[in-house]
């Protein structure tokens, strides 16, 4: 060993062995090994740069896979990358300076894969560097032709089972991005508005006030509604009212979805503000009066505002409405608006041709599913619970942009019949393959491309699928053959109504199963700001190709284990900064095994007697262990990572280190089975402490092993695929042992004190020490008198039972003097 750890050097070569050894490999040489542990990783989106919240999320996975591969299981830990989807589409036409509407969508895909391959090699390269222990020999894009295969496949399979519909439906839409949108794709955010009190008129020209915030959806107005309880208004019962401005009679309607205490209790009824307005235009089968074009553009049957958008049209009408009369009353308000998670803009309702897939009919058996997960932590499962009750819509799988995954349909103008692309063809885009033959519904020859892309979370949510489809090397039967339930889904907190949920909803369809045994969820990094670190936020100085410069790979690792599951937290440059000194303690720590216990050539058995001391540590490391083992069972490794912390700092460093020195630097005060002894528990306990760090802190726990640990190595190259059955077992328990040990370390814990508070150094000789102490401590010191006397360089050492003599350090003639007392 080096006397320092040179990390650069170091992350380098261990890197590079890994690789020339295939040790992440899942199964070299395509050997099948069995019991398997599969991870279903996230793909990041490849059109920005990685940031310190990935490698903080990331890493806490790979410590999980690393601790899996330990325990003797094959892990499956492939990789993916997410180039579907509008990020990638602009990233691609910026970079290219082209535009994705001048070639066919198959073309732009290939031109896509071309551009990302680059950026995913730069984040492949980032995360070897950071030691993940993925097989990049297993990777996949959610745009390749494998996973569009699948999920074309998927569509078809669903559409056949009856669980995908299309119709024209009111949809979510994004007039900003022009595109439908999902539920879960929607944020609420809280933005200052006007309540306005507007003057319509009954049939008898009564005036009638409503109030609304969207003055501008006047043109939509279709009904007015009143709640039949509301005595106010129980005699407008089948009449009608006049819009102003725009003149159309519309019908007073009863329904008890209306709040008599908001506003006037009287309100319009338009297609469409809300959900609210849908729901009644389907249950009183209202007229469909559009105001709203794509483009977000007031349509030209509105009249007065045709052509302009939501807030320059609700600024005219108010000003119309004001100059005739009609405004009774404003007041300033706050409350929530539906706006798109990617833009930020709110959210409209149009009613457009859409694929759907089916929800609303089983959320009980998506709430059962999630009772079948496991959930770390626990009360994660809340939110999606809350979600799954509370989805009001089925999942519109329809968008209306360019770039991605088409359906595999064709349409049948004469008649609507849907056609699907035969499964040989695919993955295929319609609008680039000509349907051969007539419509099996009525004959017509009048057959179009379906136009629309899948949602990119359609293509996510299949993972588990791509997964099995890497490893089995077969994409035509995934739906065929028996779904085998991946071991781990890590991800984090804020997709758990759209990653987790979906990979549930398609698994269950597909399968009647769930798509993995445990989900496991992280926070978020957060800026100084408080805010998510994000790459789409310019908030994040904390590159990680910077942070790797300035700390070793497995410090940065160290800082995201002391993480906890489920909670953001704040990146701290102190927790780097003890990360630092633990990989020097733990560099200096093994230069002392180096020095007096390697070669391994002092093999000690089970049965040899060890001595106490010895034996104590055997018994505090197995103790470790199994508390280890039980946290990480638990997936909190933070909390493992703890008890290695507590064992190597305080047991093995601070204690029996100290306690041993003395057999090296005055070998003849001893046997030399005794020395031997102590030389092969400090080689076990070493090795086996190692293999503790090693999911935390592999390049340096892996460098160690192979310089110190090498004839061991001949049979395993790296430490990453040794087993705790291997070098954990087995568990030692010496209870005679550790009670001496446990009754001697409050002794010299007070021998030290006495040094340090005269500010002495520990090496400062007692001419005497005098131990006073309970029958117990005085055998316990007695039976370890060579390591006391080493430890606490004293040269004579008597004993006594005088409780009452106070516990001091005095210096007589140049001389120093010690009397202990332990009560």
């Amino acid at each position: 060993m080096e006397k320092k750890y040179d990390h650069l050097q170091a992350e380098q070569q261990i890197q590079q062995w890994w690789e020339q050894k295939q040790v992440y490999v899942m199964w070299p040489n395509n050997k099948p090994v069995y019991p398997v542990y599969s991870v279903d990783t996230p793909p990041p989106t490849v059109s920005g740069s990685l940031h310190i919240g990935h490698i903080f999320s990331y890493t806490q996975t790979d410590i999980i896979a690393r601790y899996n591969r330990l325990c003797g299981y094959s892990v499956y830990y492939p990789f993916g990358f997410d180039d579907n989807g509008l990020p990638t589409e602009r990233f691609v036409e910026k970079k290219r300076n082209i535009s994705a509407h001048h070639m066919s969508r198959s073309e732009f895909i290939e031109v896509c894969l071309e551009e990302t391959h680059a950026i995913e090699q730069q984040f492949k390269e980032l995360w070897q560097r950071i030691g993940l222990s993925v097989d990049w020999s297993k990777c996949y894009s959610t745009i390749d032709m494998q996973s569009r295969h699948i999920s074309q496949l998927s569509f078809i399979r669903l559409y056949e089972k009856g669980f995908v519909y299309r119709k024209d439906e009111p949809a979510l839409y994004c007039t900003s991005c022009q595109t439908s949108v999902a539920q879960a794709e929607l944020d609420d955010s809280e933005e200052q508005s006007t309540f306005y009190d507007i003057q319509f008129a009954a049939q008898d020209r009564t005036p009638l006030v409503i109030a609304t915030t969207r003055p501008e959806l006047l043109s939509s107005c279709v009904a007015l509604f009143y709640n039949p309880q509301d005595s106010r208004y129980q005699h407008l019962a089948g009449k009608h009212a006049t819009v102003p401005l725009f003149g159309n009679q519309v019908p007073i309607l009863a329904d008890e979805q209306v709040v008599m205490e908001k506003g006037t209790g009287l309100v319009m009824c338009c297609t469409f503000g809300d959900k609210t307005d849908i729901a009644w235009y389907k249950k009183f089968q209202l007229p469909y009066r559009p105001s709203i074009g794509r483009d977000g553009r007031w349509l030209p049957s509105t009249g007065i505002l045709a052509g302009l958008k939501a807030r320059v049209a609700r600024e005219t009408v108010i000003t119309a409405l004001k100059e005739a009369g009609y405004v009774m009353g404003q007041k300033a308000i706050m409350h929530a608006v539906g706006v798109h998670e990617r833009c930020k803009q709110p959210i409209e309702f149009l009613i457009l041709k859409q694929w759907f897939l089916k929800l609303l009919p089983y959320k009980r058996e998506l709430l059962d599913c999630a009772d079948q997960i496991n959930w770390y932590p626990a009360y994660m499962k809340t939110r999606y619970t809350n979600w799954v009750e509370n989805i009001n819509w089925d999942w519109c799988l329809s968008r209306q942009r360019f770039y991605g995954i088409p359906f595999p349909a064709w349409h049948c103008v004469d008649c609507n019949y849907v056609i699907c692309a035969r499964e040989d063809q695919l993955p295929l885009d319609p609008q680039e393959v000509t349907y051969q033959g007539a419509c099996p519904g009525c004959g017509s020859s009048n057959i179009i491309a379906d136009m629309d892309v899948m949602d990119t979370w359609n293509t996510s949510s299949l993972t588990p699928y791509i997964c099995s489809a890497l490893l089995k090397g077969d994409v035509k039967a995934v739906f065929d053959r028996e779904y085998e339930v991946m071991n781990m889904r890590p991800q984090a907190h804020d997709i758990i109504r759209t990653w987790a949920f979906y990979t549930i909803v398609k698994t269950w369809m597909h399968h009647g199963t769930i798509p993995w045994q445990n989900i496991v969820i992280s926070g978020h990094v957060l800026s100084t700001e408080k805010e998510k670190i994000s790459k789409s936020r310019e908030n994040s100085p904390l590159r990680p190709e910077n942070l790797l410069k300035q700390y070793p790979a497995d410090v940065i690792r160290y800082w995201t284990a002391s993480g906890t599951l489920g909670q953001d937290v704040a990146f701290s440059e102190n927790q780097l900064k003890v990360g630092n000194r633990l990989l020097v303690k733990l560099w200096n720590a093994f230069l002392f095994i180096a020095e007096h216990a390697i070669p391994l050539q002092y093999t000690v058995t089970a049965q040899s007697n060890r001595g106490a001391i010895n034996e104590w540590i055997l018994s505090n490391i197995s103790a470790c262990f199994v508390r280890y083992k039980v946290h990480f069972e638990d997936y909190e490794f933070g909390l493992a990572l703890d008890v290695v912390e507590k064992f190597f700092w305080h047991d093995f460093c601070d204690n029996y280190l100290e306690l041993i020195k003395d057999q090296f630097f005055n070998p003849q005060q001893y046997s030399d089975d005794q020395i031997n002894a102590t030389r092969g528990t400090l080689q076990e306990v070493g090795l086996r402490l190692l293999q503790l760090y090693a999911p935390f802190m592999p390049h340096i726990t892996d460098t160690i092993y192979r310089d110190l640990y090498s004839a061991y190595g001949k049979q395993v190259p790296s430490l990453h695929i040794t087993t705790f059955a291997d070098i954990q077992l087995p568990g030692y328990m010496f209870s005679e042992s550790c009670a001496i040990i446990n009754h001697l370390l409050p002794l010299v814990a007070q021998i030290r004190k006495l040094k340090s508070d005269h500010k002495l150094s520990l090496k400062t000789d007692i001419e005497k020490l005098v131990i006073n102490g309970s029958e117990a401590i005085i055998a316990a010191a007695q039976s370890q008198e060579l390591i006391v006397k080493g430890v606490a360089r004293a040269k004579v050492i008597e004993y006594g039972n005088d409780a009452e003599r106070t516990t001091a350090l005095e210096e007589r003639d140049g001389l120093w003097y010690a009397w202990v007392t332990m009560v």
